[in-house]
């Protein structure tokens, strides 16, 4: 497939409307995941900033809506995502360069630009891992077919000097990421999310430095869900969390 036809898609509000994303009504979808990778991010206006794998847009267009001025790239191996990106961002009043292509065989003249920012949020799952999806688009969002040490190491190579990679992961791919980060990356920082109070963290946003030396920070929990148990039906989000999704805030204590 290398485009989604209107019927196949829905439209929804992302930062409290501030962004608009056409996404597949049965295929990969995106939730808050991306919007809290978006928020990690402390971009300047002018600067750069590539996606990997990018899908139908939601966290550079995210970012683009709370940081204006930006360059914005992303790479995305389905036709059909990369299009629905292109469309997205059209909507959303946004310039964004999209590039078709595997993010391990880039084109060549791609391999000689390099960003100020790299961000990224890979499939959380190892091949194999889990029951494969029956959409083929969300299988391939879901299941890592190209290793999480290739995500960073492509990342590195495509950063400039002093810029940052971030990445959102679940908490268990913790060691292989420090592993790839290892000599090609610096200045780790962890934010861990946990769903609620007293609970253990199951995602993280890893923030690393090409050419940092700064020691590694592991900074307190981002509490998601406000309360130590789910009660009642509808939001229950913590007031900064709710603050990023609705309105377009950064990241506290990140």
């Amino acid at each position: 497939m290398t485009r989604f036809s209107d019927s196949e898609l829905s439209c929804n509000d992302f930062l409290g409307g501030r962004v608009r994303l056409l996404q597949p009504r049965s295929g990969y979808r995106a939730g808050v995941d991306p919007v809290l990778l978006a928020a990690s991010v402390p971009a300047r206006a002018g600067q750069s900033v590539l996606e990997l794998g990018c899908g139908a847009g939601a966290a550079i267009l995210c970012l683009s809506s709370r940081l204006p001025g930006l360059h914005l790239t992303g790479i995305e191996l389905q036709p059909a995502y990369a299009e629905l990106a292109c469309r997205n961002a059209e909507i959303n009043g946004i310039e964004l360069e999209v590039v078709q292509a595997d993010l391990t065989a880039l084109p060549e003249a791609f391999r000689q630009r390099q960003f100020d920012h790299v961000i990224a949020n890979p499939p959380y799952y190892r091949a194999g891992a889990h029951s494969p999806a029956k959409d083929a688009g969300r299988s391939v969002a879901l299941s890592e077919d190209t290793q999480l040490a290739d995500w960073i190491a492509v990342a590195a190579k495509r950063l400039a000097p002093k810029g940052y990679l971030h990445m959102i992961q679940k908490a268990d791919r913790l060691p292989d990421m420090l592993a790839a980060c290892q000599g090609v990356l610096g200045s780790v920082e962890l934010l861990p999310l946990s769903p609620r109070t007293g609970r253990e963290a199951e995602l993280i946003i890893l923030r690393a430095r090409k050419g940092g030396r700064a020691a590694f920070r592991l900074h307190p929990p981002l509490i998601v869900h406000a309360g130590e148990r789910h009660e009642e039906d509808g939001e229950s989000y913590t007031d900064a969390v709710s603050a990023v999704l609705r309105k377009a805030a950064a990241l506290p204590g990140f």
